[in-house]
């Protein structure tokens, strides 16, 4: 049915407080990110079989209005979903499962739907991709053949006993992203948004949208120097960077006490190096092997080194090891070739992404009371757009939460832009 009256909306809301279902957005152009994007279609498809299809911006419809959509997000029923990210930028639902979370939590791949695309879609894409909101005029029956066809996939992963580490997961992580999404970043005089891919083989997420790889953004090039501050004069870009960060995991990880100070320097008088030289000693240690003489010498890689041994038996033995924090399972049946510090290495940088994210559950809602915004993550790194109202007190603050009280100390940089970036650590002392 295609809901375009009034009686056949509270038809359909009476049934949606109800019935669990699965939802499709059909967002109005395919080339926009989902914040900047405006809601063509909502499908939803129950369990008893009935589909219906919402207009609220399509040119063969009466449309609904924002009220209406509005009124969708007071349900508590389940809604199963391919993309929750995608669905929260469009409206805060509640009870949202992600059906490619469930999916890559089983197999460490995200679920492909790439030929799900009808005929009618294809063709549009292929000869009108530079006009706007595409899908506003391609015919809704083919917009209902794709959503039926996408369903047919998502359906075997619905209404599937869900752990509540799953669960977790599934509220922690995803709904960070999404905040982080939607701050966007100034570029210039306009606002570009990333869009966060945590479906990757380590977990740790990708970050690309637009042309943009945000993840791996040039440090030496002058590009970061576009992105600027959008409360003007009365604004400046914020970064704190992790100091030591993985070391600092893996020391927390296996129970061995570290002094304070920087541990790279800490480091390099018992290799008998300079700091630079530590810091490449470390990772290829860590990462590539940890020689006889270096876990004998040093206690610290002793400790890792034992450590790498005990999961590798464990992997071996169970076919998969645990996440330390959401306790997500890493199956052997999904990764090739793979020896001890590969798994050690995996088990790392999901460690590092997982704690990242638990630790933005405790911040985020910390900064709804300020203008200032979180507007990237870059794995041992935070940027903000920090509003110079809010004051050195947010700054205080905003370090505590991500330093855990300075169990993972940061080293903060601020500047008119990303690129010209100067080192004021030495205020907080």
């Amino acid at each position: 049915m295609v809901v375009d009256t009034e009686e056949q909306y509270n038809e359909f809301l009476t049934k949606f407080e109800l019935e669990d279902c699965i939802l499709v957005p059909v967002l109005s152009d395919i080339k926009l990110h989902p914040k900047e994007n405006s809601l063509s279609l909502l499908y939803a498809k129950f369990f008893d079989g009935e589909d219906y299809i919402l207009p609220f911006n399509h040119s063969e419809a009466i449309n609904l209005t924002e009220d209406h959509l509005q009124k969708l997000t007071n349900s508590n029923n389940k809604k199963y979903t391919y993309d929750k990210k995608r669905l929260s930028h469009i409206a805060n639902f509640k009870n949202v499962y992600d059906i490619n979370l469930l999916y890559y939590m089983d197999t460490n791949h995200p679920l492909d739907i790439y030929e799900v695309d009808t005929n009618a879609h294809r063709y549009f894409t292929t000869k009108f991709y530079h006009k706007k909101n595409l899908n506003k005029v391609i015919p809704i029956l083919k917009h209902l053949e794709y959503c039926r066809k996408l369903v047919k996939l998502l359906e075997p992963y619905c209404n599937k006993n869900v752990d509540s580490d799953i669960m977790t997961y599934n509220n922690d992580v995803i709904e960070s992203l999404t905040y982080m999404e939607s701050s966007g970043l100034q570029r210039n005089k306009s606002v570009v948004y990333s869009e966060y891919n945590p479906y990757t083989s380590t977990g740790r997420p990708s970050n690309r949208f637009g042309g943009i790889n945000f993840a791996a953004l040039n440090k030496n090039d002058g590009s970061r120097k576009s992105f600027v501050s959008r409360f003007g004069n009365r604004g400046v870009l914020v970064e704190y960077d992790f100091d030591g960060y993985h070391l600092r995991l893996i020391a927390d990880l296996v129970g061995y006490e570290l002094p304070e100070g920087s541990i790279h320097q800490y480091l390099a008088e018992q290799y008998g190096v300079d700091y630079n030289e530590s810091k490449a000693l470390s990772f290829k240690f860590l990462y590539g092997g940890i020689p006889k003489e270096i876990s004998d010498s040093i206690p610290f890689f002793n400790e890792v080194k034992k450590y790498i041994n005990k999961i590798w038996k464990e992997y071996k033995r169970e076919e998969f090891i645990v996440s330390d924090i959401y306790k997500k399972r890493i199956y052997k049946k999904n990764l090739r070739n793979m020896n001890k510090n590969k798994v050690f290495n995996y088990l790392v940088q999901l460690l590092e992404t997982e704690s990242n994210m638990k630790m933005l559950t405790r911040l985020i809602p910390q900064l709804e009371s300020y203008d200032s915004k979180l507007v990237l993550y870059s794995y041992d790194s935070f940027l903000f757009d920090f509003c110079l109202n809010d004051g050195l007190e947010f700054l205080k603050k905003v370090k505590d939460v991500i330093e855990r009280h300075n169990k993972f100390p940061t080293k903060v940089s601020w500047g008119p832009n990303y690129h010209e970036m100067k080192d004021i650590t030495g205020r907080f002392v």
